[in-house]
This record gives C-alpha cells, structure tokens and sequence, in this order.
C-alpha cells in the first residue's frame, strides 16, 4: 500500500516538473516570436523596447498553452519526462513534442543570431577593411624596441598565475573533500557545510575573473597582485569542483571495507580516498595553471598587473606597432605553456 502510495506521489511530481517545462517552453516560445520575429524582423525594429510587461504577458501565455496541450502528444515536458508512452515502431522523434523541441532550438538560433546583431554587411564595409588593414599591417610590423619591457611583462604574468594556482592548490585540496557528496551527506551538520560550501564556490565561481580583478584593484590598488589574488580566488573555487567530483567518481568498495573495520574517517579518507584522486588531482592541477597563464593575459585589460595591463596601455594609445610585438610574445606564452601542460600530463599517464 505504501508502495502504491509512493508511486502516486513520484507521478504527480513529475506530472508538475512536465507543466512547469511546458509553461516555460511556451511563454519562451512566444516572447522570442514576438522580440525578434514580429520586432526586430518584421518591424525592423533593431533596438526593440523591452518591458517586463512582455515576459509576464508571455508567461500567461504560456501557462495557457500549456493547460491546453497537456494532455495530447505536444506536450514537450511529458515527452522530455517519459510520461507519454511510446509504441513498439515509434520513434521520439515521430511525436509532436519532438517537433516542438526543434522549434525551440530554432528559435533560440535565430534570437541568437539577431541579438549578437550579426550583419555581414558591416564586416565587409569598405570603412571596416581599411580600419582592421591598418590594426593588422601595424600587428604585423612589431616594434622590437620594446621587447625587454614586454619579456618583463611576460615573465611577471608568468608568475602571477604560478603564485595563485600554488596558493590555490592546498586550499582547493582540503575544501574539495568538504564539497564531496559521498563524504558529507551522511549526517545534518555535514550536509549542511556541503551546502553551504557548494552554494559559496558556485557564488565565486560564477563571477569571473576579470571582475574579481576589478574589484580587487580597488581593494589593494592596481598591479599583478590584485590579478594573483583574483585568479587564486577563481581557481579555489573551480579546482574544488573537480576534485569533488572526482572525490564522488572514486570506488567506494575501499571506503567500506575500511568504514566496516572501524576506521577514522580520517584515515578513510587519507588511505581509501586520496590514493585514488593523486593522478587526476595532478591533471587538474597542470591545467589550471595553464588556464591561468592564459587568464592572466586577460585581466592584466583591467589592472591586473602584467603583459595584459601594457597591453592596455599601448591599445588606449593606438600604437598598434608595439600591440604586435605584445600579441606576439603572449602567442609564445600560451604556447609555451599548452605544450608543457601536455607534456606533464603525458608523463603522469
């Protein structure tokens, strides 16, 4: 009876998932056909006026559609779900809701297409070629006079990125078993630093770097350690998401057959777990650095110290002279550094 109970329990979840998905699958459905196939194609409009009017109008819209097609074969969220069953010489792809599917993909193209403003037209504008034949027969006629300011550049991004992704490491190391599901879940008070923790690093992690080095040139002033301290803080949070989840990925026969012993959960982890994350800890480890180095070019644009913050400088000024020989030696660094990553992570195999 319990059993029964709870089936009827699961269906009327599901039956909620699918009318909220075909709610927000209808309302997205009628705003992007009116924003951009009635405002911006058929008006020419290419700045349409946005309101919040119009997502309300097209939410009410959506939870009308919905109630309508609910229970017939267009119905996409009982389709994405499984609710609606299928014949043995049926395909998904035969039923309405697929065709709806592809409707929304479509559409999202098109938006795409229409809200990055894309016109071929401009690119080949006469005034555009003579503008960008002048940046790049400049970039391709560096100027070599500079090239002991900017290997300097290029050696103090080099270890900018090195310092943060060293700084970064053994707190990622001890913060990733923390953010591990099948280490922190089996009590309320471990649960709870899980949540907590995974709800600050995707915070942290979802804000990028160039606006954690804007925010720290504020803080301490302009120069490569605002970018090291932005790029540390990035990367704790990105490397404790892939050592987590490598964490979560390990075998778990070790850990209960020492759990069964009566082990620490110390010492389950350091002899059950950590043997079996060494070598992809290490991988992530190489890449990020990369990934840093790369970075680091990057937020040098906003104050972060660097080749990126002489870049800047000769950018604002128009000497696209100098700019090439800057491009040049960044290209040397990230290649540098993509065939030493690859390299290591070869040797690690």
């Amino acid at each position: 009876m319990q059993k029964k109970i709870s089936k009827v329990k699961n269906k009327n979840v599901q039956m909620v998932k699918a009318y909220i998905l075909d709610t927000l699958a209808w309302a997205y459905i009628a705003l992007v056909s009116y924003k951009v196939l009635y405002d911006r194609i058929y008006i020419e409009n290419r700045y349409p006026e946005f309101t919040w009017k119009q997502p309300t109008y097209a939410l009410y819209f959506g939870m009308a559609a919905a109630a309508l097609l609910f229970f017939t074969n267009f119905s996409l969220g009982r389709g994405s779900l499984g609710l609606i069953k299928l014949k043995d010489d049926e395909s998904v792809t035969s039923k309405p809701f697929a065709f709806i599917g592809y409707l929304l993909i479509i559409l999202t193209f098109i938006t795409g297409f229409y809200v990055s403003q894309v016109s071929l037209k401009e690119f080949f504008s006469a005034q555009g070629l003579e503008g960008a034949k002048r940046i790049f027969t400049a970039l391709f006629h560096p100027n070599w006079s500079i090239f002991e300011q900017g290997l300097f550049a290029a050696i103090e991004t080099i270890y900018m990125a090195f310092i943060a992704t060293a700084i970064a490491i053994p707190i990622a190391f001890l913060l990733g078993f923390l953010a591990a599901r099948n280490l922190m879940t089996g009590n309320p008070v471990g649960f709870f630093v899980y949540t907590a923790l995974r709800t600050i690093l995707n915070v942290s992690r979802s804000i990028e770097p160039l606006v954690w080095a804007i925010i720290f040139s504020v803080w301490v002033g302009i120069g490569p350690f605002s970018g090291m301290l932005a790029l540390c803080l990035h990367s704790i949070a990105s490397l404790t998401k892939q050592y987590s989840e490598q964490i979560e990925s390990v075998d778990d026969g070790p850990i209960e057959a020492m759990t069964a012993t009566g082990a620490h959960p110390v010492q389950v982890v350091w002899f059950g777990v950590v043997p079996q994350i060494v070598l992809p800890y290490l991988s992530y480890t190489i890449y990020r650095w990369d990934i840093n180095v790369r970075m680091a070019t990057v937020i040098g644009l906003v104050g972060g110290g660097g080749i990126g913050n002489l870049l800047m400088q000769y950018q604002g000024q128009a000497r696209w002279n100098e700019v090439g020989l800057l491009v040049i030696l960044i290209a040397i660094i990230v290649w540098t550094m993509d065939w030493a990553s690859s390299v290591i992570r070869e040797a690690l195999k």
